[in-house]
This record gives C-alpha cells, sequence and structure tokens, in this order.
C-alpha cells in the first residue's frame, strides 16, 4: 500500500516535528519525574505510604486505559482535533496536580492527567510519519524517539533538581509552559482535520479491555503491600483481568467490527514490535526503579546527586538516536537492533556485580552503555514495526505500541520490585544463620563493638547483613533482566527486512 504522507514545505514540518516532540517529552516525562517528590507529598499531604502510591498508580491505569481507542477518537473527530485536546487537558491537570491541597485532589488530576495525556505519544508518532516520506522516515522516528525515550530517563533528574531547589508542586508546573508552546505551535502548524462521523466505538469490547487493564494493574501495583493470593482482594482482581480479557478476546473473534482491529495481528512485523516494545519498557523503567533506590538508601547519595549520575543515561540515549537515524538508511535495522540489545545486556551484566563501592564514574559509564543501546534499539524497532503496516492502521498499530509499553513497564516494576522483596528475606536468612558465636570470625569479635552477644553489636551485624542481602537482591534483579534482554534476540529474525533498507539504501515508493 503506498505512503500516505502529505507535502510541507521545510518551515511548516519543523513546526510540527517541534510540535510532537514537544508533546511527546511532556508525556513521557511524567512518567517519573514524579517518583522521587513522592516523600515531599506524602509530608505536604499527610498520607501514608500506601495511600501516596496512588499518584503514580491513578496515572498509569489512567493511561493505559486510555490508548487503545485513541484510534477511533482519531477518525471520528480527527486526529488534529484530539491531539490538540489532548494537550490542552494534560496541561491544565498538571496545573491542578501542582495546585491540589489534598490526597483526593491529587490522585483525581492525576486521573485526568492520564486520560488526556494517553493519546499523545500515539498521535505525534502517527503524525510524524505522516509528513515524512518513506526515505526519511529513519531520521523522523530518531527525532520523535529522543522524546520518548528521554522522558523516563531524565525525569529523575529534573525532579530531583525541582524538588530540591524549588517544591514538589513545580514537577508538575514545568508542563505549563510546555503545553502552551505545544498548544501554539499545532493550532499554526496541523492541517485542518478530516473527520468521520459515522465511525462506530466498540464500547463492549472497550469496556472489558478497560476492565482486564484495570484489574491487572490494580493486583501488580497493589500486591506487594496486600501480600499477593493471600489476599482476598488480589484473588478478585486476578480474576477479574483474566475473565475480561477472555471475554474480550471471544468478543473481538466474532465481532463485525471489534475494538482493536485484529488485521493488525496479521502483521508480522508489528506483531515482534509489541513484544520488543513490551521488554523494552519492562527493562527501561524497572531499572529506573531499581537504581534510584540502591544509589539514595544503600550508597546514601543525596535525590539530587542521584538524579545527576543517572542523567548521562540519556545523553548515550540521544547521541545513539543522532547516529542511528541516518545509518537506518544504509543498515538493515534488524542488525541495529541486535547491536542495541548486545549493547544494553553488557550493561545489565555489569549491573548485576554492582556493590556499595563503585565509583560515580562506573555509574555513569554504565548507565550510558545502557542509554546508548536503547538508543540503537528504538528507531530502527519503530521503522521495522511499520514497515509493513499500512498506512490507514498507523494510529491503531501507535496506539497499541503505546499500550504494550505501558503494560510493559508496570509489569516490569512489579516483578523486580517482589523479586526484591523475597529474595532480600532469602538472603538475609541465609547470611544470618553463618552469624553464631561458634564461628572463629565472629568469636574474634567478643567485647568488641561488633560482639553479637551485645545489643549494639548485634544491631551493627543485622545492618551489615541487610545491607549484603540487598546488594544480592538488586544483583539477582539485574541478572534477570539481563536475560530478559538476549531472550528476545531471536525475535528479531521473524522481522522482514523495511523496502527502504534494501538496494544500499534507496527507498521504494511503496509498502511490501
Amino acid at each position: 500500500m503506498a505512503e500516505e504522507t502529505h507535502n510541507y514545505d521545510v518551515p511548516m514540518r519543523g513546526l510540527i516535528v517541534l510540535c510532537t516532540v514537544t508533546a511527546t517529552i511532556m508525556q513521557a516525562l511524567d512518567t517519573t519525574i514524579a517518583n522521587v517528590a513522592l516523600p515531599y507529598m506524602q509530608g505536604s499531604l499527610s498520607a501514608s505510604q500506601e495511600q501516596i502510591n496512588w499518584v503514580l498508580t491513578s496515572y498509569i491505569v489512567a493511561s493505559a486505559i486510555m490508548t487503545p481507542p485513541i484510534g477511533w477518537l482519531s477518525t471520528r473527530f480527527g486526529r488534529r482535533n484530539v491531539f490538540i485536546v489532548a494537550i490542552v487537558g494534560f496541561t491544565v491537570a498538571s496545573m491542578l496536580c501542582g495546585l491540589a491541597t489534598s490526597l483526593d485532589q491529587i490522585v483525581v488530576y492525576r486521573l485526568l492527567q492520564g486520560v488526556f495525556g494517553a493519546g499523545l505519544v500515539p498521535l505525534s508518532q502517527a503524525i510524524m510519519l505522516d509528513i515524512f516520506p518513506v526515505e526519511k522516515q529513519g531520521p523522523a522516528m530518531a527525532m520523535w524517539g529522543v522524546g520518548v525515550m528521554l522522558g523516563p530517563i531524565l525525569g529523575p533528574t529534573l525532579g530531583g533538581w525541582l524538588t530540591q531547589n524549588y517544591d514538589w508542586r513545580f514537577v508538575f508546573f514545568i508542563n505549563l509552559p510546555v503545553g502552551i508552546l505545544a498548544t501554539i505551535v499545532a493550532l499554526i502548524a496541523l492541517p485542518k482535520a478530516k473527520t468521520n462521523p459515522a465511525a462506530k466505538l466498540d464500547w463492549l469490547g472497550f469496556g472489558l479491555l478497560s476492565l482486564a487493564i484495570g484489574a491487572m494493574q490494580m493486583m501488580l501495583d497493589r500486591g506487594q503491600q496486600q501480600d499477593w493470593f493471600s489476599s482476598p482482594e488480589i484473588v478478585v482482581e486476578c480474576a477479574l483481568a483474566v475473565l475480561c480479557f477472555y471475554m474480550f478476546v471471544a468478543h473481538s473473534l466474532t465481532a463485525e467490527k471489534p475494538f482493536i482491529n485484529l488485521a493488525l495481528f496479521r502483521d508480522r512485523n508489528l506483531v515482534s514490535g509489541l513484544v520488543f516494545m513490551f521488554a523494552l519498557g519492562l527493562v527501561l523503567l524497572a531499572t529506573l526503579a531499581l537504581l534510584t533506590p540502591y544509589l539514595q538508601q544503600l550508597m546514601n547519595y543525596p535525590v539530587l546527586t542521584a538524579g545527576l549520575v543517572l542523567g548521562p543515561r540519556g545523553l548515550g540515549t540521544m547521541m545513539a538516536m543522532m547516529v542511528v537515524g541516518q545509518l537506518v538508511r544504509r543498515i538493515d535495522p534488524r542488525i541495529l537492533i541486535c547491536f542495541g540489545l548486545g549493547l544494553g545486556a553488557v550493561a545489565l551484566w555489569e549491573m548485576s556485580g554492582m556493590t556499595t563501592d563503585v565509583s560515580e564514574w562506573w555509574l555513569v559509564r554504565t548507565g550510558f552503555i545502557q542509554g546508548f543501546g536503547f538508543g540503537f534499539i528504538f528507531v530502527p524497532m519503530q521503522t521495522v514495526s511499520f514497515a509493513t503496516l499500512p498506512g490507514r492502521l498507523r494510529t491503531d498499530g501507535a496506539a497499541l505500541l503505546s499500550l504494550t509499553r505501558n503494560i510493559g513497564s508496570s509489569v516490569g516494576i512489579s516483578i523486580v520490585i517482589f523479586m526484591l522483596t523475597r529474595n532480600m528475606t532469602i538472603a538475609h536468612a541465609n547470611l544470618a544463620a553463618l552469624i553464631n558465636p561458634f564461628r572463629p570470625a565472629i568469636s574474634a569479635f567478643h567485647g568488641s563493638p561488633f560482639d553479637p552477644a551485645h545489643p549494639l553489636g548485634a544491631t551493627i551485624i543485622n545492618q551489615l547483613v541487610s545491607q549484603q542481602a540487598a546488594i544480592i537482591s538488586y544483583a539477582d534483579d539485574f541478572w534477570m533482566m539481563f536475560w530478559v534482554t538476549l531472550a528476545i534476540v531471536p525475535l528479531v529474525l521473524l522481522m522482514k527486512r523495511p523496502a527502504s533498507s534494501r538496494g544500499g539504501g534507496m527507498a521504494h515508493a511503496a509498502m511490501e
């Protein structure tokens, strides 16, 4: 099917790129920027640790639920109109979050953020693909991908700086100038929207999928706190998620026009891309979820220092995207994906040996390698995923990719936190079993401050054992993610090579 692109002059295309990338950065940044400010929100809003987690949960759940219908909304009301409403709504919701004076208010406003922010990434991606011809879509995806990848990576750094130097409310207020700029540019540059009032939405499918995603997100988010399946709440949420998803699949196979177009799953490249996006979301945000507490709790880094040490990860991603945007037209994107996965695996392998004695330079170098590797994965993966997909399915495909990334991120974080807590208990028990007065190494402390027979000595030794158990548990998590990264390499073999990368980089006018 021929590419559905429009003819734009260079200045107008530049404005559209500015608008889409700005909106993408704004939305992607909010996935992690609020994390470092949670303790400050907890004190300001008089919330417990469990209650304040709803600030994160509400955003993730709302964003995940509202991502799938983006394709229908774009068709029914026009891509331009939906995109502008999403920017304005997200900006207003951000302002309300910063003005919140109670936990209930900020949870509701974060829900609104998720509802409006869900469409920003898939719509901006579809717009970028439409305004560039096939031979320029590699560099275009590189520019767009900077926002998607740098947002979650730089979020902790920026959030830590704003919280430490100003107030946690500025974590949300920073979206105001960005949102206003994106809205003005969108009103000027985006072409008039094409609407289809006859477009219909499969409300039953939407409702079933929403319930399945919402129940699964709640189960994953609250499972650790509620001791997983020993809690009736988690059992009910799991059963609801499984039942609704089963009913959704059965309904989709029999409905005349299902909520998610099943034609998407007939495209081998897109299906492989969905699996890659799931794994990428799992490893990327899960790594940050582990590194932030590791640096602050085990290595006693201040919040701003921890953010600065994690910053070079984003620099590596940016540099890789600048390079890969040119290489993707000359080299088989599948080779670039394998190279990026290799770098990511090397970084995770090094992290599996991390201790509290590592230097800041070691952390910077390892993070840079991982960020550079992710940069080499993202752009080629986007290019290959849409290489054989008809233009009419792009918005639906982009929304499905975004949904998969959200689910991958939530699943990844839940898994690594569950493994971390469980392995800490196991490692602590194993190490504590070695502490007894009959071992020569322990008896040598008799009469010293480290004598386990005295309360002070027992407390000190318990702290040391707990620290070592935590280091072992973090290493186990990084080791697990290392194997996940390697496990998805064979999926590259299932992808077709894009037509635009064949024949020495000569682009074809039509897609396969």
